[in-house]
């Protein structure tokens, strides 16, 4: 993945880590016997169709609104401004909180816990590895504006 220089430097496209991590967490429950969340699979569907529903209406919404703005997705590409309309009046990270969201829907709709307690793992090296390098970007970018933005909105919800 090439970064521009003009980037926060991400080194990973960050979907591919919260798939890497529940296909392998799908991948482990074949070898835990009786791995299972115990409830009933049409209650554990619909969890999971909500949740992955609205993790991508979220993720939608705001790939869509960067579009409007005229400003990159890819955390890899140059950001033209600083997103404070639609889902970003709430959470600094919309796409990567819709991305959590469809990653619990299916562990949970798959009947996968061990996915599903991966998942604070994939949050962490987002946060440690994106997110990071994402804020340090912007704050040098846009200063005391992405500053304000940051000390108003919280970072997940």
């Amino acid at each position: 993945m090439a970064n521009e220089p003009d980037s926060a430097s991400v080194r990973f496209p960050p979907p591919l880590v919260y798939l890497g991590a529940l296909l392998l967490g799908l991948a482990a429950e074949r070898f835990v016997p009786q791995s299972s969340f115990g409830i009933d699979g049409r209650l554990l569907a619909a969890m999971g169709a909500m949740l992955f529903v609205a993790g991508a209406a979220i993720m939608v919404v705001a790939a869509g609104l960067f579009r409007r703005l005229g400003t990159n997705v890819r955390p890899t590409q140059p950001t033209s401004l600083i997103a404070t309309t639609g889902p970003y009046r709430w959470t600094r990270n919309p796409m990567y909180l819709g991305m959590a969201l469809i990653y619990a829907g299916l562990a949970i709709g798959l009947d996968g816990p061990i996915a599903l307690a991966l998942l604070p793992l994939v949050l962490i090296a987002i946060q440690t590895q994106v997110i990071a390098r994402e804020e340090r970007y912007l704050e040098a970018k846009f200063g005391d504006d992405y500053r304000r933005y940051k000390a108003k909105v919280r970072r997940w919800l």
